[in-house]
This record gives C-alpha cells, sequence and structure tokens, in this order.
C-alpha cells in the first residue's frame, strides 16, 4: 500500500511542533518534524511535508495526530530501529514477542504473536506493507519516519486500525550532485557499525543511490548453562540499491531491490516470575542458561516498482507494486532454563506480493480528489518442532487482501475545508489441508499421530473510511475534527475453528499551531475509540493448540500533546500521552502462566495425562474481569533539551539530553501483577555532536542510569526479554 512516496523539505520561517493538552485525563503526541542546519536560528528550520494521503501537503494540514521524524532528529532522539521509536513518540509501544513484535498505538495493533493474525499497526517502507516477522532491522539513510495515529482505513486499508509507521529512505536525485556519506562508528560490547550512501547522477535522466548499513556487536548477556550459546548478540548487514529515470518531464520510474541478513545468537529471556518454569530462572537478567543450543537467523529481500505519470490536465496516474521475502530459522531453549523441559525449532518463511494503482486529481483546487485500487497475497509457511516429545506443528496458508478507495476533499472557503474518504475491503484466507498437529513420531507411531487438522477457509468484508473538517483561521493555526472507522480481518485457526474481524469507530480532534513569532510549534489533540471483537491468543484446549479468539470489547480514550520551543541556540521537545482504556470482562481462557504450553489436547473422561498424549486443562480455566487494554500504558512522556556552541572556529558544538518515560502496561488479561505486568521504565540518553566542514563526530550513550527492565513477553512460553543496558560509543560522520 502506497503512503508515503516523496518527502519534499521547503526552508521557511516557520518552526518547531507542540502539543500542548486538554481534555481528558491525558496526552497524544503530535509533532510537526522540522530540520535545522544549525540548531541556533529559529528562521532557517525546515518544514517536511508528506504524502501519506497520495498529495504533499504540509503536516499541519493533515487532519490528524501525527508524529514525523527527520533523519537528523532520529539521529538526535537516539532513534537506530523500529524498537526505539516508542521512546520519541509517545503513545505507541513496540514490545518483544517472539517470533514477531507487538506494535500498537493507543492501545490497538497486534497482541498477538501468531503469524495468521494481520498487523492493527501497519508498517510500510517506501510505500510497501511489511509483514510482522523481520522487523527489528537497523535503520540507514532514511528520510523521515512518520507515525499517525488512528485509523488510516480510506489509505492504508484492513492494517491500520489502530494507525500507521511510514519509512521513507532516500531516493536518487536526478540532476543532483555526486554526493554522499560515510560513517563508522564503534562502542562497548564490541560494537562496530558502518554505514554509506552514494548518490549517482549519470545523467539529466537517470540517477542511483546506493546505501549499506554493518552492525555488529557481542551479545549483552552471559552464558552460564551447560551449553555455551550467543544468544542476544548481533551480526547485520543491509544493503540498498535505487535506480530513478525521467523518460519524460512528466513520467518517474524508480525501481528499488533491498536485501538485508541477520544473526542473533537466539532469544535472550528468562522465565516469568511466578510461572510454570520460573525455578530454573536465574538470579540476574544478564545471566542466561540454557541446556539446548540457541540460534537465530532472520533474512529480507524486496523489490520496488514505483511508476508516476502527469497528463497535460494535471492528472496523474501511479502505480506501485512490489515483492517481498522473509524468513526466520531458529534453535532455543523452550524454558529458558537448565530444566530438562523442552526445546523448540521454528522456521517461517513469508512472501507477499502487492499492487496499487492511484489516480490523482489536480493540485491548487478547490475541489481535488484521489481513487485507487489495491491488492496483496502473502503465502506463509510455519514450520515447528518441540522436544525431547516430539510434537510437530505445520501450518500453510495464504492471504488475499483487496480494495478499492477514494477520497474527495472540498475547501468552500478560504479557512474550511472538509474531506471524505472511503474503502471497500475484502480479505480471503485459506489454510493448506495438510496443515496440522503431530505428536509422538517414533514413539507413539513412526510416523506419528495427528492430533489436530488445521485448514479451512475464511473470507470478510468491510467498509471504513473518515470523515474530517478543517478550520484554517490563519496559515498559523488549523483546527480539525474526524470520524473514522477502521478494520482488521480474522482468519483460520483450524478446519472447524475461524476468529472473527475487529473493528474501530475513532473520533479526534485537534490544534495545530505556530506561536510567538515561529518561536514556538505546538499541538493537541483528544479521541475516544470504540474497538470491538479484540483479537488474542489463547489455548485451544480441543488441540492444545495456541489459536486466535476474539476475547472483548474495549473503550479507549485519551489526550496527546507536543511542544517545541527555540530560544536562540537552546532548543527543547516535549510531547506527551494519557491514555484511558478499559477492557470487557473475558469469556473463559486458559491461564497459561499456570499451565504452560504442552501443545496436547484435553485428556478425554478416564484418560490418563501421564501418557503424554493429552493434558488436561481443567484446573487453569478462568474468567477475568473488566481491566485495562493490553498494551495501554496510561501515560507516557519525552522530553529533549539541546544548546548549540559556536566555536571560535567557526566549529559547532551541541550537547542533547533525552529522556523517555513509559508507564506500566498489561501483557495479558489475566491481569496478575506477578507474571502480566511490564512496570515503567525510564531512559535517559545523551549525545555530544562535534561539527566542523564535512565532518561530524558524535558521541553517545544509551539508558545511561543502565535501568533493568522487560522489554517484552513471549506468552506461549512464559518468558520475557529485556531492553538493552547502558551502551555509548563514538560516531565518526564524513559528508561529501
Amino acid at each position: 500500500m502506497y503512503l508515503l512516496n516523496t518527502t519534499t523539505i521547503k526552508s521557511t520561517r516557520n518552526l518547531l511542533n507542540l502539543a500542548v493538552m486538554a481534555g481528558l485525563a491525558g496526552f497524544t503526541s503530535i509533532s510537526f518534524a522540522q530540520e535545522t542546519d544549525t540548531a541556533t536560528d529559529a528562521d532557517d528550520v525546515e518544514v517536511i511535508t508528506v504524502k501519506s494521503e497520495r498529495r504533499i501537503k504540509r503536516v499541519q494540514d493533515i487532519p490528524t495526530s501525527m508524529t514525523v521524524l527527520s533523519a537528523k532528529q532520529l539521529e538526535k532522539k537516539a532513534v537506530s530501529r523500529l524498537d526505539d521509536l516508542p521512546f520519541a513518540s509517545p503513545g505507541l509501544t513496540i514490545t518483544d514477542a517472539g517470533l514477531t513484535q507487538s506494535v500498537n498505538i493507543r492501545g490497538i495493533g497486534l497482541a498477538s504473536g501468531d503469524p495468521d493474525v494481520t498487523n492493527g499497526v501497519g508498517t510500510y517502507i517506501d510505500g510497501l506493507f511489511q509483514p510482522p516477522i523481520v522487523s527489528t532491522l537497523n535503520f540507514y539513510d532514511v528520510a523521515n519516519i512518520q507515525v499517525l495515529r488512528g485509523p488510516q482505513g480510506t489509505f492504508a486499508g484492513s492494517n491500520s486500525t489502530g494507525g500507521a509507521i511510514m519509512v521513507t529512505s532516500r531516493r536518487p536525485e536526478i540532476g543532483g550532485d555526486f554526493d554522499g556519506n560515510v560513517m563508522l562508528g564503534i562502542g562497548n560490547y564490541a560494537s562496530r557499525n558502518a554505514r554509506a550512501a552514494v548518490n549517482l547522477p549519470v545523467s539529466d535522466t537517470f540517477a542511483a543511490r546506493v546505501a549499506v548499513n554493518y552492525k555488529n556487536r557481542d551479545s549483552f548477556y552471559n552464558s552460564t548453562g551447560s551449553v555455551d550459546t550467543d544468544a542476544g548478540s548481533l551480526d547485520e548487514t543491509s544493503a540498498r540499491l535505487g535506480l530513478a529515470w525521467s523518460p519524460l518531464d512528466s513520467t518517474d520510474i524508480y525501481v528499488k531491490y533491498e536485501t538485508s541478513d541477520k544473526s542473533a545468537g537466539g532469544f535472550a529471556y528468562r522465565p516469568i516470575e511466578g510461572t510454570a518454569y520460573s525455578e530454573g530462572r536465574t538470579g540476574s537478567i544478564r545471566d542466561l542458561a540454557y541446556n539446548t543450543p540457541s540460534q537465530n537467523e532472520e533474512s529480507a529481500d524486496s523489490l520496488l516498482l514505483d511508476i508516476s505519470h502527469r497528463f497535460d490536465n494535471g492528472l496523474s496516474v501511479k502505480w506501485l507494486s512490489g515483492t517481498q521475502e522473509k524468513e526466520i530459522d531458529n534453535i532455543y531453549d523452550y524454558d529458558a532454563t537448565e530444566l530438562d523441559v523442552s526445546t523448540r525449532s521454528q522456521f517461517v518463511k513469508e512472501d507477499q506480493v502487492s499492487h496499487e494503482l492511484n489516480l490523482i486529481s489536480p493540485d491548487g483546487k478547490d475541489f481535488t480528489w484521489v481513487a485507487g485500487a489495491y491488492y496483496q497475497k502473502n503465502e506463509v509457511l510455519v514450520d515447528i518442532d518441540n522436544g525431547p516429545f516430539p510434537v510437530e506443528i505445520d501450518i500453510q496458508n495464504q492471504k488475499v487482501i483487496k480494495g478499492v478507495f477514494g477520497q474527495v476533499s472540498y475547501r468552500f472557503s478560504d479557512r474550511w475545508q472538509t474531506e471524505f474518504g472511503l474503502r471497500k475491503a475484502w480479505f480471503e484466507g485459506s489454510a493448506d489441508p495438510q496443515s496440522g498437529v503431530v505428536v509422538g513420531r517414533g514413539i507413539i507411531a513412526p510416523d506419528g499421530v495427528k492430533v489436530a487438522t488445521i485448514s479451512g477457509n475464511y473470507e470478510d468484508d468491510d467498509i471504513l473510511g473518515k470523515v474530517s473538517v478543517n478550520y484554517t483561521p490563519s496559515r498559523n493555526h488549523s483546527f480539525y475534527g474526524y470520524i473514522a472507522r477502521g478494520y482488521k480481518p480474522g482468519g483460520i485457526n483450524s478446519e472447524t475453528s475461524v476468529f472473527d474481524k475487529e473493528t474501530v469507530i475513532s473520533i479526534e480532534g485537534g490544534w495545530k499551531g505556530r506561536l510567538f513569532d515561529d518561536m514556538v510549534s505546538a499541538s493537541v489533540a483528544v479521541f475516544n475509540n470504540d474497538y470491538k471483537n479484540f483479537q488474542n491468543t489463547n489455548i485451544d484446549v480441543t488441540t492444545g493448540r495456541a489459536d486466535v479468539y476474539n476475547i472483548a470489547d474495549a473503550s479507549i480514550a485519551g489526550l496527546e500533546f507536543a511542544l517545541d520551543i527555540y530560544l536562540d541556540n537552546l532548543t527543547i521537545d516535549f510531547a506527551g500521552s494519557f491514555i484511558d482504556s478499559e477492557m470487557e470482562p473475558t469469556q473463559p481462557i486458559v491461564n497459561t502462566r499456570e499451565s504452560g504450553s504442552p501443545s496436547l489436547p484435553q485428556c478425554s473422561a478416564g484418560q490418563d495425562a501421564s501418557s503424554g498424549t493429552c493434558f488436561d486443562y481443567t484446573p487453569f480455566l478462568v474468567a477475568t474481569g473488566a481491566g485495562p487494554n493490553l498494551y495501554a500504558p496510561e501515560k507516557s512522556f519525552t522530553v529533549g533539551i539541546e544548546y548549540a556552541i559556536e566555536l571560535s572556529d567557526g566549529a559547532l558544538l551541541t550537547p542533547r539530553l533525552n529522556y523517555a518515560w513509559i508507564d506500566e502496561q498489561w501483557t495479558n488479561l489475566i491481569y496478575d501483577p506477578e507474571t502480566d505486568l511490564l512496570a515503567d521504565r525510564g531512559l535517559l540518553s545523551a549525545m555530544v555532536t562535534y561539527e566542523t566542514g564535512n565532518w561530524r563526530v558524535n558521541a553517545w550513550g544509551r539508558n545511561l542510569t543502565d535501568e533493568e527492565y522487560v522489554s517484552g513477553q513471549q506468552l506461549s512460553n512464559n518468558t520475557e526479554f529485556y531492553g538493552a543496558p547502558r551502551t555509548f560509543g563514538i560516531d565518526v560522520n564524513y559528508t561529501f
């Protein structure tokens, strides 16, 4: 889905961003991305305009709460990968969950590690939707990153009930200079980093851009078990080639190929305190005690084709097409202890093909419109093997997403504008009849016993959209309000079990403005979401498999704000979010914290569980009361402060401090504070930048207080992951 293709940066006397608060007991972060040549002159602030709605607009003119981070801001705020974004964009949470990450905005997104579940917060790289696996790679040669809050159904479709994250990489510049940049860095834990990018203007109509990235470091953990592992280490390489061709003044063709490989040495985690295997838990979060080998290999390849043509009457047509292949191959100690319980190997492969066609009316009219059609096909292969007692789970499924959409915008005066967007979305899912669960291969029977078949078909459709009204009393102030509807498809658990779609209706109102002769930029938004059919993973006792269920409905309301101030050489940015959410009581579910996940079916009457072919879940079935939505911290905020010092030789020295705080958040609907609650965390980072000529040196430190915190949980085996310890280093950058 093409959400963000071109980034235009225009220098204006503008500046910053804020988001003041009001209203409810919360705040959402709305930010106008700005970028400056130096941090000393508020008259030289640059404004990023975006194409999230298929035509270039100032961030201030888009009727939604959003954070936009330029390349320079990403560096200053210590955002180098997807996991770092929550510390620069309040209201966004990203937690480790094993095969995938749980990405949520305002408590809506993905709370299941099951690859069959569709994202609720879509991540897009150069307009291509990203499957949820292999999502933790480093950012490099990025133009900007956008975080859009609230349903983005008109343009993003069924993958954006919570919002969307859009990463835009830099493109070749036709007619530009031969230029580029190189970065070399070192740090503790034997960290070695290298990045480079170069723009190659081959002719007046053709240009290429090459970018590469390399990162290697030792593990943050000590291996204390009987089997030595390198879990938590990192060795990552990525490369990108972009080709831009303008055969006519009115035609642009862009082709991009990107490849990435990552080795992380395996999952680095421990059992959650108070769960089935916690007796084998080590005494320190930095000590791992495994009795089986571990490894984790990830790869991703993508090819993109973007063709656009402008007719003489101003009408534009655009086609964006892409293919992606992602794989994960891992082995890990399932119980994460020296206990002789279980080991697991997983192979997951997802192939995706997508196409989008847009027709875009001419700019500069009171009445404008966009129309489009979308097609996406995903093929997913999951192969899981458990030991020592053999349990094999093999899944092959296919997902097809289709949609047609349009948006009209009418400016009926200099100050008032309304927009109406609508999308019809279709989803089709199917699972191969060969998919299923086999136990006891070579023990019970030579080929084992198939205890469950995972096959079937599922279809659904929905109408999504958004109606908004903008009031712009002056160029420096904009008020907006909208109502939007989002939807996330259901899917297949087995030939007799499916889960239904999720829906959300969101109402939002906000203000964006610049004050005090552009010395202050601010924004604020309030919202209310009605969230239906929340999808969550639990045990299907008939098969023992972790399946997806529509657990309950929820209501979510809140407020977001952002504020940026320039005072001579001093820059201050502050943003925050407050969320008030409530999940309704649930139907009975298995408390897997106590039962574990044996991957065996419920024992029938009189059947002995000690046979190893069944398990009695009856003592572990519970119905939970109402509580907050999962991954919806009540409060979060970020603050940054920097001061630019001009040295006598013309160089610039800029120290900067960042602090981000995220409130506690629930991970499981049992609502046990010992096992299901991620504690709040506050992370302090700092950077000192020295710039002279073409050289820039950054001395940096992250998590300077060395805070120990849980970064996520893998619910299937009751284990928890941890955030990075104190890290520091030096990066040397050269621009030519």
